[in-house]
């Protein structure tokens, strides 16, 4: 039975690798049957920037961005977060720290990096 998964990144990928390998992760769960969505929190949402210079591991982040795309990944980002970083071809929805509660409450599974 398929099963509600968010994955919470949380990390600042310029000072890390693990969200991009959380990235790597959810688009593995995106190709089972799973339903899910990745939750980008704080300084991990510039994994969706146009800026990726400073990301630990751009060469692979760049590699899964076009299937992320394609495959329609929806990713849930703080409300606060400055949307000009993020660029328009992903799938994005912006919420507040109350409802990211309420949603990650919501899911079956949750994976937090």
């Amino acid at each position: 039975m398929a099963k509600k998964i968010a994955v919470v990144i949380r990390e600042d990928p310029r000072q890390t690798h693990r969200p991009v390998e959380a990235l790597r992760i959810a688009l593995g769960l995106v190709a089972g049957t799973h339903e899910t969505t990745v939750v980008l929190l704080n300084e991990s949402a510039r994994l969706l920037s146009e800026d990726l210079d400073d990301v630990i591991d751009v060469d692979i982040l760049e590699k899964y961005l076009p299937s992320i795309e394609h495959l329609e990944i929806p990713f849930i980002i703080q409300s606060d977060t400055d949307k000009s970083l993020i660029q328009s071809q992903y799938s994005t929805r912006y919420e507040t720290p109350d409802a990211i509660r309420a949603f990650l409450e919501s899911v079956d599974r949750t994976l937090v990096f």
